[in-house]
């Protein structure tokens, strides 16, 4: 089957010949240019991340480049979210809005760590503390909603990827914003990670 993600979500077709194929076509958007982009990057590594890991951390920058979901507007005064503050507050919440806290936190967090990497080491807490806080949010979102785009434990994947989600999104901003250096490969392996 040919996975067409569009708005709505992902659609499965068969091809001509009926036969099944993995392969996700996007239609032209900013998500669309994230998508090529960190496929390009993720193409360099000597472990790939899955295909749909890449999308969902495609929409996660989309959604991101607009300024209204990274913030937040609390007694009429816009500021940055406190996850930890939100992380915790969740657990009091009813099961859907906990989902919804959940995944905000996991995504405001894996675009943080990624593309804000930089001035973030530089604040009170450090990127490691943000890292926690998305890995335990996803982890946590994993027994509320366990699949995503019918792939079964996709958050809980998305949990143990998360370092090197944030190193792609990473290299990809130093890219956008003119670093100049040309990406040769990406390791992601049992030492760390390194951008050559």
């Amino acid at each position: 089957m040919v996975k067409k993600i569009s708005p709505m979500g992902l659609v499965s077709e068969p091809d001509k010949a009926g036969a099944e194929s993995s392969e996700i076509i996007l239609e032209t958007s900013l998500q669309s240019f994230f998508f090529d982009q960190l496929t390009e990057v993720n193409k360099k590594s000597l472990h790939p991340l899955p295909q749909e890991t890449i999308f969902y951390s495609s929409t996660v920058m989309d959604k991101y480049s607009e300024s209204e979901n990274y913030f937040e507007t609390v007694e009429g005064r816009i500021r940055e979210k406190i996850l930890g503050l939100k992380l915790l507050e969740s657990q009091s919440m009813n099961r859907q809005s906990q989902k919804r806290i959940l995944n905000d936190i996991g995504d405001t967090a894996l675009f943080m760590c990624g593309y804000f990497s930089e001035s973030t080491n530089k604040k009170l807490v450090d990127t490691r503390y943000y890292m926690s806080l998305g890995k335990m949010a996803y982890e946590r979102l994993h027994y509320f909603k366990p699949d995503y785009l019918e792939i079964p434990s996709f958050y809980l994947n998305l949990s143990r990827a998360f370092c090197t989600i944030t190193l792609l999104i990473g290299t990809v901003a130093q890219k956008l914003q003119g670093d100049g250096q040309e990406i040769l490969f990406f390791v992601n392996g049992p030492v760390g990670l390194k951008v050559s």
